[in-house]
Parts: C-alpha cells; structure tokens; sequence
C-alpha cells in the first residue's frame, strides 16, 4: 500500500510537532506501507518570510519572492528528514527540483503540469521513507515557483495521482470538514464524508481546511483523500465521489474576508466591454467571483464584481490604467466585505433554501449586497463585520448542529 501524507504548518510548527509527525508517519512504514510525506512550511514561517520581503521591497518582484518562499518547505523537510533518522528510520527529503515538479511560469500561482516520480519510486524500493516540499516547483527557465497559498494541499494531490497511491491523508489542526468552521460555530458538526463537487465549493468561498486546486485534482484523477488532525486521533473526513450527506439539503456553512469589491462604472452599454474587462483580469490572474450588470440607463452601465482582497490593489491599478479603453466614468473599491455561502447537493430540489437563507440574515437585520448562485452554493456579499454573525445564524436556521 502506497500512502501520501500532507501536514500543514501547525503540524510542524516546532520540534515537538515535528517529532510527533514522524512518529504517526512510522505507524503506516512499520506496517510494510510505502509512505510518501509532504510538507508546509513551520508555523508561520511563510507570514514571516513575507514580511520581511516587504520590508524590503513594499512591492517585490513576484520571481524573488517565489524564491524567498521555497525555502520555509525546504526547513521542514530537511528538520523532518533529520527526525526520522534519530529515530533509525531511512528518509530522504526532496525539494521542487529534485522530485522535479514542472510547473507554468506564473510566480506565486504556479500550476503543476507534470511530476517525474523516478526519484520518488526509486527512493521507496530502497526503503525509506520519502519527504517532498509542497508548494513549490520549477518552471521552464528553471526557476523557482510556488502554487500559491494553502499549495501543499495541491502537491500531495498531485504526487497521490503520479504515484497511483491508495490514499492521500491531508493532515489539519481540525478534525475534519465541520458543516461550519468551528472556531466560530463552536456546535457545528463533523461531517463523515462529502463529495468532491461539495468540498470544491467549501474549499472555493472560504472554507480553509483545503486547497481549491487541490479538490479539482483529486476530482479529475479520482484520488481518494481523507482530512484528519495531527494532534488527535479522530477519525477524519473521507474526500470522494458520490459521498452520502446523509440527505441534507445543506451540507455546511463558508465564510470568506478575502474578499473585495470592485465597481466599474458607466461604462458604455456595448458588446464587448464586458469581454476586455474580465480578459484583462484573467490575463494577469485575477480570478473573479461574484458578478453584477445593471440595467442600461443613457447608454451605460455599472459591473460589479469581487476579487480576493490580495488581489485588489493590482485589479484596480490595471482597471485604472485601461480607464478609457473600457469606457468607465469611474472605478470603485471596497475592502470591508466577506461573502457568506451555503454547499449542498439537496439543494437542488429545494427551491425554498435560498429564502431560507434571506430570512435568517433578514432576522438578523444583516444587508445583502450581492448574490450568486450554483446548482450546490448559494453566496451572498455583507459587510465583514457581519461575517461570523452571518454564519451562526445561517448554521442555525438549516438546524446543522449536532
């Protein structure tokens, strides 16, 4: 039995942390399992890292930064390395370019394209237990890049699919997927399983127990995952297709401050102004979520979508620089919002969920400013202060709760 391990920056966040990894990890070894372990950087050594970049460049160049980056994966596996040999168990850690991992060229949003597993498969003939930096590749120049934040998420995927591996464990500080985050709806329960569409969803407004990429991959290669604590030994939450929710018509309750509105106004009601304003985001990898046209009035109209906060300032700088070429009288931000959704495959023969949903923010005197909808997600953007009230009393209102 072929595994992949993934453990976040809590994980192994210092020493002892670190040790106790290599211990659950000795448990699958000891059992004649291969393991494959993959790793985040220690803590909050990535925070840091930027921080640093910032004090020395307020805006740095995206390659140097992957290149400052790399190097908080490269600590753990190097220290993890060193942990299993104190405990005379043959390891061997492996970055990007060793493994390697191919990516594309977009710094800091890297998206793996191949991954030659020779080393990999030769290394576990040997014996030994193999630890991979996630988050991390090279591209076509042979630099550096990184997949983004939350990417080791991706990286384990990725290797459970080149590999064929039985299982890719992704290990958290929570114990599974909750129908919300707990450290805000303290009652809200642990789901047993959920499908892949369900956690896509989750992973995409907010929820941080995956990466979104890393949901995508397991989907398309059908790599079984499961989410567990490495600090407890619950039993997690099984990643798959078709999983049972247990006929809920709603499965859980995201929350997401990432969150920024952007509104592009007046432009003229043409065709075509729409098309080079979503294409010159999307060139420069800006995703976009939430989207809202007006009616035409005089000619014009009003577009107003969200991006991640994180990408906001960069949004705006390329929407003010194109100004006339996408004919905006004037162009809006606003930062202080978070978008709220509620996941589940029930709702789609239950046309009354949505209402539900308006009634429990409408008792809670909470505004709506926009909304948009899936066959499996209903999100609305409130102001951020809002948020967490938002959630407990959505959470309440679908009775999620144990």
């Amino acid at each position: 039995m072929l595994v992949v391990k993934k453990f976040g920056g809590s994980s192994v966040a210092d020493n002892e942390r670190i040790m106790n990894v290599a211990r659950r990890c000795l448990e699958d070894y000891r059992k004649g399992h291969q393991v494959v372990v993959v790793l985040s950087a220690m803590g909050k050594t990535t925070d840091g890292l930027i921080a640093k970049a910032h004090e020395i460049d307020p805006n740095p160049p995206k390659r140097e930064l992957d290149m400052l980056l790399v190097t908080g994966e490269q600590v753990s596996v190097s220290l993890m390395a060193m942990a299993f040999h104190s405990l005379g168990v043959p390891a061997v850690s492996l970055n990007g370019v060793q493994v390697p991992m191919q990516t594309t060229s977009a710094y800091g949003t890297a998206k793996l394209k191949r991954i030659r597993t020779e080393r990999i498969r030769n290394e576990l003939e040997s014996r030994k237990i193999v630890i991979v930096t996630g988050f991390q590749g090279i591209n076509r120049y042979e630099d550096m890049t990184t997949l983004g934040r939350g990417g080791s998420d991706t990286t384990a995927v990725a290797l459970a699919a080149a590999l064929h591996a039985d299982v890719c464990e992704i290990y958290t500080d929570v114990e599974g997927v909750y129908t919300a985050d707990p450290r805000i709806v303290p009652h809200a329960r642990k789901l047993k399983e959920v499908s892949y569409d369900e956690m896509l969803e989750f992973a995409s407004v907010g929820a941080k127990v995956l990466h979104n990429r890393s949901v995508e991959m397991a989907k398309k290669y059908g790599v079984r995952m499961v989410v567990l604590s490495s600090l407890t030994r619950a039993e997690g939450t099984v990643v798959k297709e078709g999983a049972k929710m247990e006929r809920m018509l709603v499965s859980g309750v995201a929350a997401d401050k990432n969150t920024a509105r952007i509104s592009v106004i007046g432009v003229k009601n043409e065709p075509g102004i729409a098309f080079k304003i979503f294409n010159m985001l999307a060139r420069n990898h800006i995703n976009v979520d939430i989207i809202i046209q007006s009616v035409g009035r005089e000619d014009r109209k009003d577009i107003s979508f969200t991006v991640a906060r994180t990408d906001l300032q960069e949004a705006m700088t390329l929407l003010n620089e194109n100004q006339a070429a996408i004919t905006a009288q004037k162009i809006t931000c606003e930062e202080g919002v978070a978008k709220v959704s509620i996941i589940g495959a029930g709702m789609l023969s239950n046309p009354g969920v949505a209402a539900k949903m308006f009634e429990a923010l409408y008792s809670g005197n909470i505004n709506i400013k926009m909304i948009a909808t899936s066959e499996i997600r209903i999100t609305v953007l409130i102001d951020e202060e809002d948020a967490n009230r938002a959630v407990r009393m959505v959470h309440d209102a679908f009775e999620l709760a144990d």
